[in-house]
Parts: structure tokens; C-alpha cells; sequence
């Protein structure tokens, strides 16, 4: 094989420019004398000298791999020729050369080094192994003895371009999911999906593309493999039937990683590791929300807010839409400063909204039109994109002429920003709704900063909008968390806060019917938040009963918000009595399960897990569950079943075999490991509760300012075969960012065990102990009501600390109500038995 040495030497030399990762520490176990030139290891990083180019391998962790190729003779700096800045070159650069998704620094970890068969190279981790065939420079990838990827033909270049191509060779069994959001089903293979962030107003049962575009793909065999590069291109997921999974990329970076475990858990932890976490956002946020397109004036703001509280419907937050800053929908947008007429006093009404527990959120475009009353601070201040000749770029789209923000460009940022940081500081608006920021029209000869084209900036232009409103509250409002609503971004974008949504979705059942399917996928990808516009967004149908399922179900995504082009009212108090009535009783169930779904939030801001889980994070080897959607599980003990068609009087639940499972509301048993037809209810979806758990629940409040820990109901699902159970509960203020990592926080963690003792006697003991951070000064968690079901006989006894406890027990339902009872300092022991 013909040595490379000046490329080699090349890359050593910028290897600390072009990674934006920290090298790894790597142990190498075996350094035999005789390796040949075409394989060099320098400070834990794995070179393999090719004849078409340099593969350079880096370890994470044992389970994290990524590969980064450099082809011979392949340069991405040029930008047309042009003459640019040293600060446009190190953007141009940066864009081009560096991951935008990765900041993980690299875990020291032990490499095997195995050359001893004379055609192959083997890097083995204990997790990750690589064996490399220098007969056709081919690798193979392998975890704990189960191969996930075979190289088909490797990266392949695009003569005539700056584009490439790599492909994989895949089993014939494995089920692929991933590419972003998109409503295909949860198995996408078989299909050539594109990556170019794009919206698909009034979709249905299916989308090709919707919004938000991910390079990555998850395999049923538990690996992931995540493209690093932004730019436009395409995921091929074994479209032509051959076995072979492949990526194409307009230009730029030419890597991959490879994440694998051995749990589905596994997985979400490595990935959201190596792209970054959500922090957690604030408390208000999994509240309800009163949306629509839109609130036209402050007096109808107010009116709205007003009728929430007169009807008894809990609402956290308002979001106002494009009126805020003109009366028309077209003309006016890139104005980002409240219309004097119909808001004239918006810092009175931000705060009339806090009296009464609402916060208030303003959306935010990247589009200045050239009517608006910023078009000539814009383009004086040379913030907007522009052409190849150094023009400003200007372009028709719905709402009118318009520039389009560039993003990339310091001094483009800081103009954006001193925006938002205008209307926080002078109206105090709460936190922000960034729309159409695909951009959501981008055309091709448009040029950025760097002199990037578009499709090398498209698919990263909601990412750096989200970072730079997640930096801007981190450098000038510390200490708030921040909200930012937006429907595109890429890889890693959770770490900037940003909470997605499932797009322009239609408002028909057939809108409904995939929205389960989309959360589901992107949670898998990082992407946690994702969730629909309840009630659906486009077209005019009114059908009570869609809306109050659609408002069911989402009391069991990760954010509770109805929004709709306002034909139709999306708010639950200008529905019809009943519907009105029944989204009542399903915001209420929401509120009082917000301990719940708050500690499902810190989870997931820890390690990445998200709220909704497919139900082979349950059994992961049982292959008839995988493409289940219309069952899954939310947070970590409940099951929901949501009604997603007209009229279902029956939907099929299925229950996973690792646990039995109980209904929610009445205590009936289901046995695990089968499918059970249940019946629906008007007021109600199908929610079961694993055997065994308690589901904690507050105190009903009108808005989360009122929100308290001091009394939690425990509702308790005994279960004969659930001898153990642990769980915790997390509390904060809701508003202070990294609460926990400061010590300002709470837990209450909850240990069960139950024994049969004596003469067949079931005794259930429960351990409390407070957990609380180091600056966390007021004690929250109080007094314990616990309601145990699925209990057959009267207890004999009960007993908090060794006082007795009084009780009520309704035979018929098979349910204890406890007296409640105050927990002391320390650990507490509650314990009955029947």
C-alpha cells in the first residue's frame, strides 16, 4: 500500500483546528515495533493511510466511535475565490470542517490493538470494536460481539462537486428509524429520505418531511450512526432493497459516529452525552398554554387570559403571533416592535398577565421585509444575507419582499439579540417563539457569512438562531431559564433549549393519527420536547370530539399547547360547553400530575431520556412491539393508549411483559406481555400505571405560580409480583437555570418493598427520605396522602414512624384512602398490611 506521509503529516498539524472535541486518552494495550506505515496512532487517535485518503478514528467512550475521512487532494476553504476576512475564513471553516454537533469531551478508555492476522487491524474498546481489511480498506463495526455496520464501498467522492457519498451493509432484518421529523412510520426503512429542513402546511397521515431534518439513524440491533455534516443531502435507508444504508452530502465535513449499547437507555444516554442535554426548562413551561394565529390586539390578549380565569381553566403562558407587530398578516413582518395602535401599552399588559400567573411569549421571525419599519437599519447595518456579488439578497415569499437574517455573522447576531434583549428588559417578556426558521424559504444562490452557500447553512440555521437566544439569556439574564419555541434545528440543538414542535399539522383525525409516531422518533433523537399543536393548526373543521381527544392526548406529550389558524377557536374556553367542560378535566389531570412530569423533565435534562418511550424500551428484543405507536410509555411507570380515530369505542393497548398494569382510574388489572382491547370513555383516553408504582400527584392550582410540593397524593397500584420499586420526586423553584447543579433543589426518594408474611399477609412498606441540595433552604416536600389499589382485603394495620394511621377501605373498588400524614426529618417508614 502506497504511503501518504505529506497528507498525514498535514492533518496532524490541524487535527486541533479541524476536531471541535477534545482528543482522547487512550490506552494502547500492545505497541508491536513492526506496524506498517499506513496505520499510525498519535496521542490516542487511530490513522489509517488509504489510497484514497486518511480515515482518522477517535474513541468517545467504549461505546462512542467516530471516523472522520479526509480525501486526497479534497479542499473545502476556497468559497468561490473571493476574498474574504480572516474572521469570514475561520466561519467558512468552522461551518465546513468542524461538528456542530458534538462537545463531548472524550472519557480516557483502554484500545486493544490487535494486528496478529496479517490482513486486518482490530481496535477493540470492550464495547466498540473495529476491524479493518487492508486488503480492500474496508472496516467492519462490532459491539460486544454483534456486528452493527459493514462499509459498502466507503466515502465516495462527487467529481463534480464537493459532495460524497458513504454506504453501509446492513442485516435484512433490522428495522431503521430516524432522519428527523417526519410521519412514515416507525420503521423507515426502505425509503430515501431528503435532509433539507422544510415545512409541509396541513399534512395528514403522512409526511415526507416535516420541518425538522436529522443525519442520523437508529437501528432495532441498538446502535445509532449520526452523519456529522449539516449541509443539504439525503439518507438512504435501504431504499433500493439491497441491503445498504447510506448518506449524501451537498459538501462539507466527511464523519460519522457510531453509538452503541447494549439498552435502548443506553443509547439515549451516549447520544445526548456526545450532542449535549436540555437543560431544564422553566416550570410554567409544561403548564398550558393559550395559543393562537392570532391575538390581534392587548385588549384581546387580556379578554382571553381573563375568560381562562372566569371559567376555571388552569393556563400558564399566552403566546402572541405575528400581530404584535402589525395589523396585517403580509408586510409587516421584520417590524419586531409592538404596532402603538393595537398594543399601547404592552409593559401594563405583560404585567396585568403575571397578576394573575400568566407569562407572556412573543413570536420572532429571520425575515425583514423590505416594507417593514427595520428593512433600512438592516441592510445599513449589513446584518441581512446576501448574493454571490455581495448584495443584499432579495426575495418574494407569502408574507412579502423580504432579506433574511445572517446568522452567522458576529455582528448579524448581535443586532438579533439587542432585539430580544430590548423587549425583555424594557416590556418583560417572558421567553420566545422563533418561527419559519428552516429557513422556511432559503433559495440556493443565496450567500452567508463565510461566503457559504445556502444549502451549507440551511439545515444549521435554526440551530445557531437557538443558540444565540440560549446564549443571549445566559450572558445577560443569568439565572433565567430560557424558553424558546422553534421548529427546526439540527443535531444537538437540545442543548440550546429548544423545544420543537410537530409543524402545520391538519385539523382532521387524519392529523392526529401520527403525531404519537413523530414525538416518539425524535425523542430518540435527542429531540425530547417535540410535540403537536393540540386540537390540529390548519383548516377550519370544527369536531368537538377531535378536539377533546386531541386535548387528551396532550396531557401526555411533553408540552400542553392548542394552537390554530384562528377560523377556529384552539382555546378550550370558546369551545362548545361540553368540549369545554371535558379539556377542563383534562388541563386539570395535567396540573395535578405536574410532579410527575416535572421529574420526567429533570430526567431528561440529566440523561437525555425522554418523556414519550416506544415500548421496546420495555422489551428490546420483542420485534412485534416495534412498530407500535398507538401505545407507549410516558415518563417511567405510565402507559397511555390515546383514542386516534372518530368513534373508537375500543383501542388495543399493548402491555409490555415486564410489568402487569393497571387503569389509571379504576384500579383494573391488564397482564403483561399481551394486547387487551380496552373500552374508552368520553371524559378519559386509556392510561395504565405499572404494577407496582406510585404516581405522584399535586394539589390542583390555577397556574404553576401557585404550584407546591407541601402535600402530594401518592396513588399506589399494588401488585403481587412487584417486590421492590423505587422512584423520586424533583422540585425547584421552576425559574432558576441549573438549579440542580447549584444545590438548589429537592428530592424526595421513595422506596417500596412488599413481603408476604405470617398467615399469606401482604405487607407493604414505603421509605421516604428528603434529598435536599446544599443552597436549597426552605423544606418543600411535607405532608403524604397515599392511595393504595388493588388491595383484596381490609388492613389489619397502619403506621407512619410507628404511629398509627387511620384509614377508609372501599371493598368494591379495592382501594385504601390513608389519613394523611407529615413527614419528618430523615427517613420515614410508612408501612400497612392486609
Amino acid at each position: 500500500m502506497q504511503k501518504k506521509a505529506p497528507l498525514l503529516l498535514s492533518l496532524i498539524l490541524v487535527f486541533g483546528f479541524i476536531s471541535s472535541c477534545a482528543q482522547p486518552a487512550v490506552t494502547n494495550t500492545t505497541q508491536p515495533a513492526d506496524r506498517p506505515a499506513d496505520f499510525i496512532e498519535e496521542n490516542g487517535i487511530f490513522h489509517f493511510n488509504t489510497e484514497k485518503g486518511t480515515y482518522v478514528l477517535r474513541f468517545f467512550s467504549k461505546d462512542i466511535l467516530e471516523v472522520e475521512f479526509f480525501p486526497e487532494g479534497r479542499n473545502n476553504s476556497s468559497g468561490d475565490g473571493l476574498q474574504m476576512s480572516e474572521s469570514e475564513q475561520k466561519v467558512r471553516d468552522k461551518v465546513l470542517r468542524s461538528s456542530h454537533a458534538v462537545i463531548m469531551e472524550s472519557i480516557p478508555t483502554e484500545v486493544k490493538v490487535n494486528m496478529e492476522v496479517d490482513d486486518f487491524i482490530r481496535l477493540s474498546t470492550g464495547g466498540i470494536k473495529v476491524v479493518y481489511d487492508k486488503k480492500d480498506s474496508r472496516f467492519s463495526f462490532y459491539h460486544k460481539g454483534r456486528r452493527l455496520l459493514q462499509e459498502h464501498n466507503g466515502f465516495v467522492q462527487n467529481t463534480e462537486d464537493d459532495g460524497y457519498r458513504v454506504d453501509f451493509r446492513i442485516t435484512n432484518t433490522e428495522m431503521l428509524m430516524g432522519g428527523g421529523s417526519r410521519a412514515l412510520g416507525m420503521d423507515r426503512r426502505g425509503h430515501r429520505l431528503e435532509l433539507y429542513n422544510r415545512a409541509h402546511y396541513g399534512y395528514e397521515t403522512r409526511s415526507d418531511l416535516i420541518n425538522y431534518t436529522l443525519p442520523m439513524v437508529l437501528s432495532s440491533r441498538r446502535y445509532a450512526i449520526h452523519f456529522d455534516n449539516p449541509t443539504t443531502g439525503w439518507l438512504d435507508l435501504d431504499s433500493e432493497n439491497d441491503g445498504t444504508l447510506g448518506f449524501e452530502a451537498f459538501s462539507g465535513r466527511q464523519a460519522f459516529q457510531i453509538i452503541a449499547s447494549d439498552t435502548w437507555e443506553g443509547i439515549i444516554d451516549n447520544y445526548t452525552q456526545l450532542t449535549g442535554r436540555q437543560p431544564l426548562p422553566p416550570r410554567w413551561a409544561l403548564g398550558s398554554f393559550s395559543s393562537r394565529f392570532g391575538y390581534r390586539s392587548q385588549k384581546e390578549v387580556l379578554e382571553t387570559i381573563t375568560t381562562y380565569r372566569e371559567k376555571e381553566i388552569p393556563v400558564d403562558a399566552i403566546i402572541i403571533d405575528l400581530y404584535w407587530f402589525g395589523q396585517e398578516v403580509k408586510g409587516t413582518m421584520g417590524n419586531l416592535k409592538f404596532d402603538d395602535e393595537t398594543f399601547p401599552d404592552p409593559a401594563s399588559m405583560v404585567e396585568q398577565l403575571e397578576d394573575k400567573g400568566v407569562k407572556t411569549v412573543l413570536i420572532t421571525e429571520p425575515f425583514i421585509l423590505t416594507t417593514s419599519g427595520r428593512w433600512d437599519e438592516a441592510t445599513e447595518s449589513e446584518v441581512l444575507a446576501h448574493d454571490k456579488h455581495g448584495q443584499v439578497a432579495v426575495y418574494d415569499f407569502f408574507f412579502g419582499e423580504t432579506g433574511l437574517i445572517n446568522i452567522l455573522k458576529p455582528e448579524a447576531r448581535d443586532w438579533f439579540w439587542g432585539i430580544y434583549k430590548h423587549l425583555m428588559e424594557t416590556y418583560g417578556i417572558h421567553g420566545w417563539w422563533g418561527d419559519l426558521g428552516e429557513p422556511e424559504v432559503h433559495p440556493d444562490w443565496v450567500r452567508h457569512y463565510g461566503n457559504l452557500k445556502a444549502r451549507e447553512v440551511h439545515n444549521i440555521y435554526g440551530h445557531n438562531w437557538a443558540k444565540l437566544v440560549f446564549e443571549g439569556f445566559k450572558n445577560d439574564f443569568p439565572g433565567k431559564r430560557a424558553f424558546n419555541l422553534m421548529r427546526a434545528g439540527y443535531s444537538g440543538s437540545q442543548r440550546y433549549g429548544i423545544i420543537p414542535w410537530t409543524g402545520d399539522v391538519n385539523r382532521t383525525w387524519g392529523g392526529l393519527m401520527p403525531q404519537p409516531e413523530i414525538s416518539l422518533q425524535m425523542g430518540l433523537q435527542g429531540l425530547a420536547y417535540m410535540h403537536s399543536d393540540l386540537g390540529g393548526f390548519a383548516g377550519d373543521l370544527v369536531d368537538d370530539e377531535l378536539y377533546v381527544r386531541w386535548m387528551q392526548y396532550g396531557v401526555f406529550q411533553p408540552v400542553y399547547r392548542p394552537h390554530a389558524q384562528d377560523d377556529v377557536p384552539s382555546e378550550p374556553v370558546f369551545r362548545s360547553e361540553e368540549a369545554m367542560n371535558l379539556s377542563r378535566k383534562a388541563i386539570e389531570l395535567r396540573y395535578r400530575l405536574m410532579p410527575y412530569i416535572y421529574t420526567a423533565a429533570f430526567q431528561n435534562s440529566q440523561t437525555g431520556m425522554p418523556f414519550m418511550r416506544p415500548l421496546f424500551f420495555e422489551e428490546p428484543d420483542n420485534f412485534e412491539i416495534h412498530r407500535v405507536t398507538g401505545t407507549y410509555l410516558f415518563g417511567d411507570d405510565i402507559l397511555v393508549a390515546p383514542v386516534l380515530r372518530q368513534g373508537e369505542r375500543r383501542v388495543e393497548a399493548h402491555m409490555p411483559a415486564t410489568a402487569n398494569w393497571y387503569d389509571f382510574y379504576t384500579g383494573e388489572k391488564y397482564k403483561g406481555g399481551k394486547q387487551h382491547w380496552v373500552t374508552t370513555h368520553e371524559d378519559r383516553i386509556p392510561t395504565f400505571v405499572r404494577g407496582g408504582a406510585v404516581v405522584p400527584l399535586a394539589d390542583l392550582v390555577q397556574s404553576t405560580t401557585d404550584y407546591s410540593v407541601e402535600h402530594i397524593t401518592l396513588k399506589y397500584f399494588f401488585d403481587e409480583g412487584a417486590s421492590e420499586y423505587t422512584t423520586m420526586i424533583y422540585h425547584d423553584d421552576g425559574l432558576t437555570s441549573e438549579s440542580y447543579e447549584n444545590g438548589l433543589y429537592e428530592l424526595l426518594n421513595i422506596s417500596i418493598d412488599t413481603s408476604v408474611i405470617g398467615n399469606q399477609n401482604n405487607q407493604v412498606s414505603f421509605t421516604f427520605e428528603t434529598d435536599r441540595g446544599s443552597q436549597f433552604e426552605e423544606a418543600g416536600f411535607s405532608e403524604i396522602t397515599v392511595h393504595a389499589k388493588n388491595i383484596s382485603a381490609v388492613p389489619k394495620s397502619a403506621a407512619i414512624n410507628g404511629e398509627s394511621v387511620s384509614f377508609t377501605f372501599d371493598e368494591d373498588r379495592q382501594k385504601i384512602e390513608f389519613e394523611t400524614f407529615t413527614l419528618s426529618e430523615g427517613e420515614n417508614e410508612f408501612m400497612f398490611a392486609f
